[in-house]
């Protein structure tokens, strides 16, 4: 899959959705749909987690070092 932001991510996920409450498409359809929206919610997770990661490692750079303890 190809590298894309967070909101895209949840975005293409969100009309996926749509597509799949529709009743009227086959099952074939439902199934390649269901695959690309979980690629897509995987994706978005990643990308949440590594910008988690980074906070965490900014945050603690811009915690003071007490050397006077």
């Amino acid at each position: 899959m190809k590298d894309t932001n967070f909101e895209k991510s949840l975005e293409k996920s969100k009309e996926i959705l749509e597509k799949l409450v529709n009743p009227e498409i086959t099952l074939n359809e439902s199934v390649t749909l269901y695959k690309k929206g979980m690629d897509e919610l995987k994706n978005a997770s990643k990308l949440l987690e590594e910008a988690k990661l980074k906070f965490e490692i900014y945050q603690k750079d811009d915690t003071p070092q007490s050397d006077n303890l």
